[in-house]
């Protein structure tokens, strides 16, 4: 089977020929009907070396944003029809922690020793014709179309389990919510909050096609650059938001997001691009927080593929053949594409 693999450090992955997996016990062989391509990825080719934190040995195939249709069952599953379509959860932790037995394997205690952190960062993943991964990582999707629902995996759960821990700081009349970074997860944060909260809604990115693609509809966009914050604060009255999350996470856009936040805050960081924050006791608002969130729990993207199901959150994808893989992440790579580049390897 044809297969995106990451080969070595700082290199372009390849599309290549690969064996078809045999899924083991408790797993299952997964027809892949789409497969997101995420900055992620592109970190691990690019930007780690051996001695990074985040390194993930090569090679494996990458893919941790996917989903498909059940072609095989490995031994002792059962529960699971073949044919059914699914959505694929990707963290892969111990299985035997606290936070693993509660469904939690993204923020898994053993992480630093397991052998993967995911399906598609470490473990083989869904940028293939097929995928072999544990049942218990599969979420149905029913008769909900799986090439769309695929980038959900990353692109929605990441997004929702943020936005959930910070719904205390949107109940109630009058609250206002910023999404900093309107690309995959950005705009789906945007529907995500029009569908949980009543809260005003601010977004604000450098592109204005990105800004003009969640636009409408109670969202108010403001464009980066001079001005920014005060525009924001303007928009609530010149109280802050009380909740804003980065999807980006450089020092810029930090620094945006605590300037935009106001009084008993919540700034969550979600981008990985490793940015710093500085903090004084004059210059952060009363009883503000900053945190960050990584991914979400299995329940989570339960909730994340019923929300899909019903048509409370829509992805915005482009989508490319399995011959035109490469093409994705180079487009990625150059500030192309606009929501999510999925590749389709059973089209």
């Amino acid at each position: 089977m044809r297969a995106v693999v990451f080969e070595n450090y700082q290199t372009f992955p390849s599309l290549t020929d690969v064996e078809v997996p045999e899924p083991g016990a408790g797993e299952v062989l997964l027809k892949v009907a789409g497969a997101g391509a995420c900055h992620s990825d592109v970190s691990v080719y690019r930007d780690f070396t051996a001695e990074h934190p985040g390194a993930l040995k090569p090679s494996f195939v990458l893919g941790h944003e996917s989903a498909g249709w059940v072609e095989k069952l490995g031994p002792g599953v059962t529960g699971v029809e073949i044919g059914d379509a699914y959505l694929v959860y990707g963290p892969t932790g111990c299985g035997r922690c606290r936070m693993c037995v509660q469904g939690a394997e993204n923020y898994c205690d053993n992480a630093a020793t397991n052998p993967a952190l995911a399906i598609g960062l470490g473990r083989d993943g869904g940028m293939a014709e097929y995928v072999a991964v544990p049942a218990r990582n599969l979420v149905p999707l029913g008769d909900a179309d799986p090439v769309a629902a695929a980038p959900l995996a990353d692109a929605g759960l990441t997004p929702y389990h943020a936005i959930k821990q910070a719904l205390p700081n949107l109940a109630g009349g009058g609250k206002s919510a910023l999404v900093v970074g309107l690309g995959g997860l950005g705009q789906v944060a945007v529907q995500i909050l029009r569908a949980l909260t009543g809260a005003q809604i601010i977004a604000t990115d450098a592109k204005q096609e990105a800004m003009d693609a969640v636009a409408g509809d109670g969202v108010e966009t403001v464009p980066a650059g001079d001005g920014q914050v005060e525009r924001i604060r303007d928009l609530t009255g010149g109280r802050g938001v009380d909740a804003a999350f980065d999807f980006v996470g450089a020092k810029a856009t930090i620094a945006t997001a605590r300037a935009a936040a106001g009084i008993g805050s919540r700034v969550v960081v979600v981008g990985i691009a490793d940015g710093t924050a500085d903090w004084s006791f004059f210059g952060t608002p009363y009883e503000s927080t900053l945190n960050g969130t990584y991914w979400g729990s299995l329940g989570d993207l339960y909730d994340v593929a019923a929300m899909y199901r019903r048509g409370q959150i829509t992805p915005t994808i482009q989508t490319f053949a399995m011959d035109d893989a490469l093409e994705a992440y180079r487009s990625l790579e150059a500030g192309k594409i606009s929501g999510r580049a999925v590749v389709t390897p059973n089209a």
